[in-house]
């Protein structure tokens, strides 16, 4: 009995990259100097991951500015005062506004892919940002000329394309990252805006077949940003009767970062559909402290006495860097942990099997 075991996606970047990247920002690197150097740094992240043994490969989100905002480089119909995220050691992220129609991608993720698939022929895996968290751009106030119901039928076109298009590319699977789905909770306990989320997401999936279906993951954790999270204090046992009605065939959830694993265990039991597989994050990206082989395989082994081993897979609990300024954990680390997630989870596998 194999136990699969994928990465949620970013990569801290190199320590030249960062810099470039603020140098950019700064207009003292041209668009193709950086692009120059965010290959490099691709190259080198992919070329790490194998020498780990990941079966699954990812470009470590090497040259995307943040895991949500991908879509937008380029885009000059925004502004910069749209919603703002608070995070619980104080610090913000804020989102762009719309500011006029029509919206429209400007950035696929495909594109990141095809540039990973000339480093490697290994799986690769491929990221993209949920429907629901770029819905959040159109502003409260509307806009003359631009409905919501016309902003969300573009939005929900170009995200169909974004996951179609990676598909087709070959992905070996496309991760939907929805991790504003405990957030929503905290926003409205009454739940109504995560099932609103939910159905936005659900426009999009329910365009896919059951067979593309299982090539599609939802990823779900309460943020991850400067060692610091938006909803941790959202039990799994509120977020995930919904969570599992997505219409996808995988889901990523963080896990080890968890106080009551066995609260999180039953939740998932109750919630899971036979048709989907978990995977549990047996890492903890906010701490720096590097777990070891064996403490990974006596979580997997915790959660295979409740959840079906066939439906049970590991993960990391979040991306390690998703936003490009984030230099809170260090390369070196987070090669560590996903060492350490492989090689227990191979374990906890010849335990299973022996």
């Amino acid at each position: 009995m194999k136990i699969s075991t994928e990465l949620i996606g970013s990569i801290p970047r190199p320590v030249y990259l960062q810099q470039a990247m603020t140098a950019f920002s700064f207009g003292q690197l041209n668009v193709q100097e950086l692009s120059e150097l965010a290959d490099k740094a691709t190259k080198e992240t992919i070329q790490e991951l194998e020498k780990l043994g990941s079966p699954v490969l990812s470009d470590g989100e090497q040259s995307k500015p943040s895991f949500v905002t991908y879509p937008l480089q380029g885009l000059h119909n925004l502004a910069s005062d749209g919603v703002v995220i608070p995070f619980a050691d104080g610090h913000t992220r804020q989102l762009p506004k719309l500011t006029a129609g029509p919206f429209h991608y400007t950035t696929f993720a495909n594109s990141y892919l095809h540039k990973a698939q000339q480093f490697s022929s290994l799986p690769i895996k491929q990221a993209v940002i949920s429907c629901s968290a770029i819905s959040l751009l159109y502003p409260q106030e509307g806009i003359d000329g631009y409905s919501r119901d016309q902003f969300l039928a573009d939005l929900v076109n170009d995200a169909e394309a974004d996951i179609r298009t990676c598909l087709n590319s070959g992905a070996y699977k496309v991760q939907i990252d929805f991790t504003e789905a405990r957030l929503a909770i905290k926003l409205d306990p009454s739940k109504q805006l995560l099932a609103a989320f939910i159905d936005l997401n659900n426009q999009v999936l329910n365009r896919f077949s059951p067979e593309e279906k299982q090539k599609i993951g939802i990823h779900s954790c309460p943020g991850g940003d400067h060692d610091s999270t938006h909803s941790a204090d959202i039990p799994y046992s509120e977020l995930l009767p919904l969570l599992f009605s997505l219409e996808a065939g995988n889901f990523y959830l963080e896990y080890a970062a968890e106080t009551d694993k066995q609260a999180v265990l039953t939740a998932i039991k109750q919630s899971l559909k036979p048709n989907q597989q978990v995977f549990l994050g047996v890492t903890n990206v906010l701490d720096p402290r590097i777990e070891t082989a064996e403490e990974i395989r006596d979580l997997i082994l915790e959660a295979a006495d409740i959840i079906p081993i066939h439906q049970l897979g590991t993960t990391d609990d979040c991306g390690f860097s998703p936003f490009g300024d984030d230099t809170s954990t260090a390369r070196e680390i987070a090669f560590a942990k996903i060492r350490a997630r492989i090689e227990g989870t191979k374990l906890a596998e010849n335990r299973i099997t022996a």
